[in-house]
């Protein structure tokens, strides 16, 4: 695939890009940036389409898929359009502090009826390295707001996982059981490792 990425976009990433647009690929990866909010952007040409271009999210990354025949002077024109579209419908769609806590206490009575511990609060934090916490002592729940706009299923799989931690704190057997009845979380956890993977590009 021809190199169209133009400089002035992901300028701190063209030896990587270069390198993967000498490969016969119709597939080209730019590692995280902070342009695109931190994320891995994959641009595909899809002989398939004709004419639509569509952008997502898939693992964490910004996935956009192109027409094969689009001429790279275009792709170069719609890479920063598209990424900006899905950043700022992500931006709409952040949910609040309050509506995190009122959705952990609806997953709370789902999936976890017995327990007789309430969290005091469920919180967004800046958490680089873990993406969520629970301090037993306090009863407070912290989520990484890096994924504050990931798919609903990955925030309630973080949220279930952090709930069994006001009552148990180890990975356990027992704490196992209890996350298994969380129907996504494989998929959940696809997601995640999909993310990192993304973000160490």
């Amino acid at each position: 695939m021809d190199n169209f990425i133009q400089e002035e976009i992901f300028e701190a990433n063209l030896p990587a890009v270069r390198a993967q647009a000498s490969k016969p690929t119709s597939e080209v990866r730019i590692p995280p940036t902070e342009i695109a909010g931190g994320a891995e952007v994959r641009v595909i040409k899809s002989s398939r389409r004709r004419r639509s271009i569509s952008a997502y999210r898939e693992h964490g990354a910004i996935v956009i898929q192109v027409p094969a025949r689009l001429p790279n002077s275009k792709i170069r024109e719609v890479i920063p359009e598209m990424v900006e579209k899905i950043l700022s419908r992500e931006a709409r769609e952040k949910m609040s502090d309050e509506a995190l806590f009122d959705r952990a206490i609806e997953l709370l009575n789902q999936y976890l009826p017995e327990f007789r511990v309430r969290p005091v609060s469920v919180v967004w934090r800046n958490m680089n390295e873990r993406w969520g916490s629970c301090t037993t002592l306090d009863r407070t729940i912290r989520i990484s707001d890096r994924l504050n706009g990931a798919p609903a299923y990955v925030v309630d799989y973080l949220l279930v996982h952090e709930l069994i931690h006001l009552e148990i704190p180890d990975h356990g057997g027992e704490f196992e059981a209890l996350l298994a009845r969380f129907e996504r979380s494989e998929l959940a956890n696809a997601y995640l490792d999909g993310y990192e993977a993304g973000t160490r590009g």
